[in-house]
């Protein structure tokens, strides 16, 4: 029997209904008490223990695996598409097979950006709010047709999101250096393989400061990478159209928060949606605790049940073909 570590919420909150696999596969599930993530440390003092690691976003780092490798770790899994937590170039160093779990996400993450660029601009949380509290307010928000998008990045989780834009009649503006636009139609520099839906043609595909300019709505849908850290920035939001909307269902640091919320003070920002945060999380004396009019979530974008079990019977089987690689 193999002991497997687990530190994936999405995936702990569904976990009895993967009983018959972790019996086909000869699985011990171990899930420790944590909250979002596990410390470095207390996954150091852990990981040596098992056979295999499900990792949700704790900090999987050099230090960590090292100390898995001191220990029993010969295989780790990534749940979900982003990898930005996890040292690979350790893992090759230490020789312990690691995937991701790319393109299982896409339709849930962009159903919630899509659901926050609606509440947004018709201030459906704070009609919600008022009637609750038995006030009948009336506030006057913005139609989407005609309108602006900036989107950054147009991975699996960009395309749907730009899929279901087109059907609210915006203009979509795209920043991602991995396509381009030849002949009036979207290639992928990296994969010239890759099938994309012919409707999403209609996007167009600039570099980022013809992308930002007069934008009504920016949404980040790109990976957090060296080149993307902090890269929506005050400098970059300036480059929008006053009131612009911002959006972020990728990672956290992506959007450096302390610039957001300058820009909210001074009126240049009218609201942002965050699905994600550059501390998760979010901390009770940030400041972003300040602007009602935004709308926030708990990094939960990709948490549907069909999500989750998909991802999740995907993990549980890479990991069985590392364990029982030869």
């Amino acid at each position: 029997m193999y002991n497997i570590l687990l530190t994936c919420p999405p995936m702990i909150n569904k976990k009895k209904l993967f009983e018959e696999l972790y019996q086909k596969y000869n699985f011990k599930i171990t899930i420790p008490k944590f909250t979002q993530t596990l410390t470095e440390e207390e996954l150091c003092q852990l990981l040596p223990e098992f056979d295999g690691w499900i990792i949700g976003d704790d900090p999987a780092t050099r230090k960590v695996f090292e100390s898995g490798t001191n220990g029993k770790l010969k295989a780790v899994v990534k749940w979900g598409v982003g990898v930005d937590n996890v040292d690979f170039e350790a893992c090759k160093d230490l020789n312990i097979p690691v995937t991701n779990i790319p393109g299982v996400f896409g339709e849930e993450v962009s159903d919630v950006a899509i659901g926050m660029l609606l509440n947004l601009t018709r201030r459906l949380h704070d009609i919600d709010t008022a009637t609750k509290e038995g006030k009948w307010i009336k506030p006057c928000g913005t139609s989407l047709t005609n309108k602006k998008v900036c989107l950054v990045g147009f991975g699996d989780i960009g395309r749907c999101t730009a899929r279901k834009l087109l059907s609210f009649n915006l203009n979509i503006s795209v920043s991602d250096p991995g396509f381009e636009k030849v002949d009036g139609k979207i290639k992928c520099k990296y994969n010239p393989e890759l099938k994309l839906d012919d409707a999403l043609n209609k996007v167009n595909i600039s570099n980022l400061e013809e992308s930002l300019k007069n934008a009504d709505y920016l949404i980040v849908t790109c990976s957090l990478n060296k080149n993307t850290y902090h890269l929506i920035n005050r400098e970059n939001i300036l480059k929008t159209k006053k009131g612009v909307i911002l959006i972020n269902v990728a990672r956290g640091s992506i959007v450096k928060e302390q610039d957001v919320v300058e820009l909210l003070k001074e009126g240049f920002i009218n609201s942002v949606g965050f699905d994600v945060f550059e501390n998760e999380p979010l901390n009770k004396d940030s400041k972003l605790r300040n602007f009602k009019q935004n709308f926030y979530g708990s990094h939960n974008g990709s948490n549907t049940l069909e999500g989750v079990i998909k991802t999740s019977e995907r993990a549980l089987k890479h990991m069985f073909e590392f364990l029982n690689k030869n």
